[in-house]
């Protein structure tokens, strides 16, 4: 959790200004959340509370309304009955790390995934997207085996991800879909050593810097183990009281280790 949040913090100043350098200071004066942290929260409220992912999305998503979204979320934002309007975008992929924490078995965390997709990236590549990040979460957690977590994203998803991130750099650009960029974020993580590592190579690669880069660290969280404590206090810095009140109460129940 705290993983995904800070690795969004850390590519905020990216987003506007790609880099394609791996060798980079993690937190720059000018990074903040954006939407990815925001939404995550929302679902990690939602699985603690009444498992209404339209709700809490909706809720906190309107309190935090200039974190960044895209034009078609902010309309879903905007509207009083907000309904799913067939998006592919990468927002699906972003947000749906908590489930890969809280839920215990295979079929759960698919399930709970394809729930918080389909309130608003209802298109099959939306939910595919998240589907597959929060496995990745989940395999992490409980198996510690990148061999297996690649072989059960590609089985389930189709994604390749037998290629590194030396490979992707030179060519990728800005992309918005889950498609183009879950399996670049999963490769990511996949090449990386330690948390730190993996965040460096999702923003490297000169992309959707935050949302590759919150990608990446949720899986890397889960797979290394609870972050560096000058991380932690600086996305406690970061995020304002209600968030940090939702974050840490996310923390206590289901990742007792980052405590």
């Amino acid at each position: 959790m705290i993983g995904a949040i800070a690795r969004d913090i850390i590519g905020s100043v990216f987003e506007a200004r790609p880099t394609k350098a791996n060798r980079l200071p993690l937190f720059h004066p000018f990074c903040r959340i954006t939407d990815d942290s925001v939404l995550t929260i929302a679902v990690a409220q939602a699985i603690m509370t009444d498992g209404d992912y339209r709700r809490w999305v909706w809720e906190i998503g309107r309190r935090y309304f200039n974190a960044g979204y895209g034009g078609t979320f902010i309309r879903w934002l905007r509207s009083s009955n907000p309904e799913p309007y067939n998006s592919w975008g990468n927002g699906a992929a972003m947000r749906v790390s908590p489930v890969g924490w809280a839920f215990e078995s295979l079929d759960e965390v698919l399930s709970e995934a394809a729930r918080t997709a389909e309130i608003s990236h209802n298109h099959p590549e939306g939910i595919k997207g998240a589907q597959a990040v929060a496995l990745a979460v989940f395999l992490a957690r409980t198996t510690r085996n990148k061999a297996l977590i690649a072989k059960e994203v590609t089985d389930r998803f189709g994604y390749d991800l037998y290629w590194i991130v030396e490979s992707i750099r030179p060519s990728y650009d800005f992309d918005v879909s889950c498609q183009g960029t879950v399996p670049e974020a999963v490769v990511s993580f996949l090449e990386s050593d330690s948390y730190e590592d993996a965040v460096r190579n999702a923003i490297s690669l000169g992309g959707d810097s935050d949302t590759l880069a919150c990608i990446t660290g949720a899986i890397a969280e889960a797979y290394y183990g609870p972050v560096a404590q000058p991380i932690r206090d600086k996305v406690k810095e970061c995020l304002t009281a209600d968030l940090w009140s939702i974050t840490e109460r996310f923390i206590c129940q289901y990742c007792p280790g980052d405590k």
